[in-house]
Formats: structure tokens, C-alpha cells, sequence
């Protein structure tokens, strides 16, 4: 396993690496790492990851079905049909929705359809009901001719029979759990959700419920990562509030890590003297830390560690810091650890935008920068939400972030950015 070196600053801690260098080191660390599956009734299995292919049993539609309300017919019969010389075609039929088409429609001849009728046999074509006009109960005037093969769809053109429906890793949407149910699956194999557990280190920290006096701040993290948990499709658990002192926070750890797929802790990956997490991490057993701190801002002290196969993070106490770290580091080892096949991961839905002030920034690192999102005719502004990692209102009044490179030293006003979007 690979750790970074122990290159330590002034103050005790490794020297920071590159982002992009701590996510290769994780997603490393995380290869062959089993995904466990479960199977699922088809209802419950919206937002859950496919641990296999679907192949599809059988052809959807299973026959030829109309698209419009109108007349099946002949193509062949409507050929040259136009306002100024309609074609004459006798009604022989209807079909009912439901209901199998009976007969044949025969040369020069129509069946009366509904939309998602079926198609009766001869008919190659379906004539809108628009492009129809009643002459009587049992003739039509068609006053635009069709193609074969129009407003129709036909056998096994949705799906046939033998193709891949869904490939593994695809997360279900509801327009996926439609087709799945078009096609007669009642349950699906998908991957066990991650199970995540998150403690609270600080002899500070207390119950968001309880009023706090000086010197003591209400647990802000707990509750705020377990929302991104759940976002990230994994389920949490919350250990609560842990004391900074190593006997009792680890063995808080050793039964997080033995009962959880990930453990998360914040507060304890600061430096100081209080600072226990990078000892603790290193006592839970090989392969131990494999980062400990990253050129990022904010979310510089994060530290990135392994027990076994369990990933473990220690999430800055500030909660603008601890979030951002979760979205760069944890959420990529929930994705990852989600899904038996790693499917190509779709952007972040993200917007252009016009930055309406300047941004320093240090070259070297890279900035997290919160915005609000101001439109401004039929383009956005950027407004910076400027404030201390420390504060949680910078978030919650955000729409997004956009980033500063490592080598830039910051952004001018009226910058053309990219503004990734908070969902």
C-alpha cells in the first residue's frame, strides 16, 4: 500500500500533497475491496446502484402498437393522399385498448385506433386522426399520405429480446425502474448501501439540542455529514459525541471500524496537542495513514487513512472544511465502494457564470470558492460568499463553488468561471 512520506513540517504534520495525488492515493487504496449485493423488490430499488447487467427476456412492446390516435391502414393505399385529392379508405374495424386486433385490414381499407393500440395484421402505418376527415360512420377522407412504418412503433424497437436494458453500476432513476417494470422484472441485484460510521471528537462538542456555555459549541458535523451520507446512497451511523482522550476515542474507533464499511471522524485532524486522530489511525492497524494534509482550501489538515479494508477519513472540525473534504475524498470512496461495475461518472451539473469581484488566491493550492448565483438577463453572476471555515452560514446561503487552480494566483473580476451546483 502506498503512503506518502513523512515529510514533516514545522509543526509536526506530513507535507501537504496535491488533491489530485490524495484522490489517486485513496482510489488505489480502495482497489479489491469487495462490493456486497443484495437483492431488492423492483419498488424499492429507486437511487440504487445495479450490481449486474438487466438483460431483457422478452421484446418491448411485444407487438406493433400506435403512437397516434387515428386509422391503421395500407401505406400503399394513402400514397399521393392530400387536401386537394384525399384518398377514400372504408372503416372495417376498431382496435380497443387492452384488446387484440381481430381481422385484417385489407387493400383500401382502415382500423380506427387509439394511442397504444395495437397494430391489426396488413396494416404497415398509422394515419393521424388531424390528417382525417369523416365522410360517414364507415368512410374516411385521407388528406396526407404516410410511409410505411409511421406513427408506430415496432416489436422489440424499445428493447429486443437479448439486449443489455441496464448495464451494471447505472443508478436507477424512475424512467429506469419504468422500463424495468415494462419488461416484467420484479427484483434486481443491487449493491449493499455503504455503511458509513461518523463520530465527533472534542471534549467541546455537545448535543445540537443542549445550550451551550463558553467554551463549548454544538455538534454541527454529525448531522451535516450524515445528509451527505445519505445523498452519497450510503446509510450512516451516528456514534456521537467521542471525548479527545485516547482511551476512550479508541476504542469508540475499533468498533466503528469492525461494524462499518467507512468511518468518519471530525475535530481530531487538526494539528495540536490535542490531536489524536493520526495516532489512532496508526494504532487501528495496517495499512494505516496514507495522507495527511492536502494543498486544498478549504480542508488542508484532512487526513486519509485504511484499517483492513476499511477507509477511514478524519474530516477537519470546521464544518465548511469538513464538508468539502467529504465531497472531494469520502463521496468518491462511497461511489466507488456502491457499485460491482464502475460505470463513467456523469459531470456535476455546473453553469457559466460571471465572477463580480476579484479572488486572491496562493499559488499551490487549490480554492474552494462558495457563490451565490444572480441572474442577470439571460446570463448568471457569481457573487463570492466570503467567510472563515469555521462559519456553516457561507454554505448554506450558497448555490455553488467554483475552483482556483493550484498555479493560478486568482480571479478577476468579470472572470468567465464554471460554477459547479449544490444539489
Amino acid at each position: 500500500m502506498v503512503k506518502t512520506k513523512k515529510n514533516r513540517d514545522m509543526l509536526g504534520r506530513d507535507g501537504l500533497i496535491s488533491v489530485t495525488k490524495a484522490q489517486d492515493i485513496l482510489i488505489n487504496s480502495l482497489s479489491g475491496i469487495p462490493c456486497h449485493t443484495e437483492e431488492v423488490e423492483l419498488a424499492d430499488a429507486f437511487d440504487r446502484i445495479l450490481a449486474e447487467d438487466i438483460i431483457a427476456a422478452e421484446d418491448l412492446p411485444a407487438s406493433p402498437r400506435s403512437t397516434m390516435d387515428g386509422y391503421g391502414v395500407r401505406a400503399a393505399d394513402t400514397f399521393g393522399a392530400s387536401e386537394s385529392m384525399p384518398c377514400y379508405l372504408s372503416i372495417t374495424g376498431e382496435v380497443l385498448m387492452g384488446k387484440a386486433a381481430d381481422g385484417e385490414v385489407e387493400k383500401g381499407c382502415c382500423y380506427k385506433l387509439p394511442t397504444g393500440g395495437l397494430i391489426p395484421r396488413g396494416a404497415d402505418s398509422v394515419v393521424m386522426l388531424e390528417h382525417t376527415v369523416p365522410v360517414d360512420e364507415t368512410m374516411i377522407e385521407i388528406v396526407k399520405g404516410v410511409g410505411s412504418g409511421t406513427n408506430l412503433i415496432q416489436r422489440g424497437e424499445d428493447i429486443a429480446t437479448g439486449a443489455i436494458a441496464l448495464p451494471a453500476g447505472h443508478q436507477l432513476r424512475p424512467q429506469d425502474i419504468g422500463l424495468l417494470a415494462g419488461l416484467g422484472v420484479a427484483k434486481v441485484k443491487v449493491s449493499a448501501k455503504v455503511r458509513v460510521a461518523i463520530l465527533s471528537t472534542g471534549d467541546e462538542i455537545i448535543d445540537h439540542r443542549e445550550q451551550p456555555v463558553p467554551g463549548q459549541i454544538r455538534n454541527i458535523n454529525s448531522l451535516a455529514l450524515a445528509g451527505l451520507v445519505r445523498k452519497a446512497g450510503g446509510v450512516y451511523t451516528d456514534y456521537g459525541i467521542v471525548s479527545d482522550q485516547k482511551e476512550i476515542f479508541l476504542p469508540a474507533m475499533k468498533r466503528a471500524v469492525q461494524e462499518n464499511d467507512i468511518v468518519l471522524f471530525s475535530g481530531g485532524s487538526s494539528v495540536g496537542v490535542r490531536d489524536l486522530g493520526e495516532q489512532v489511525v496508526e494504532a487501528l492497524g495496517p495499512p494505516g495513514i496514507l495522507v495527511h494534509g492536502v494543498t486544498l482550501k478549504p480542508g488542508k489538515p484532512v487526513l486519509i487513512g485504511q484499517s483492513g479494508s476499511t477507509p477511514i477519513f478524519g474530516l477537519p472540525g470546521h464544518p465548511v472544511s469538513a464538508m468539502v473534504c467529504f465531497d472531494f475524498f469520502v463521496k468518491p470512496t462511497i461511489e466507488k465502494l456502491s457499485t460491482s461495475a464502475i460505470a463513467s461518472q456523469l459531470p456535476t451539473p455546473s453553469i457559466s457564470a460571471r465572477l463580480t469581484r476579484n479572488i486572491n488566491s496562493a499559488p499551490g493550492r487549490l480554492d474552494v470558492v462558495r457563490v451565490q448565483l444572480e441572474q442577470s438577463g439571460e446570463s448568471w453572476n457569481a457573487v463570492p460568499v466570503l467567510g472563515k471555515s469555521g462559519s456553516i452560514s457561507t454554505l448554506s446561503r450558497a448555490h455553488g463553488y467554483f475552483l482556483i487552480d493550484e498555479d493560478s494566483q486568482g480571479m478577476t473580476e468579470n472572470s468567465a468561471i464554471k460554477v459547479f451546483l449544490f444539489k
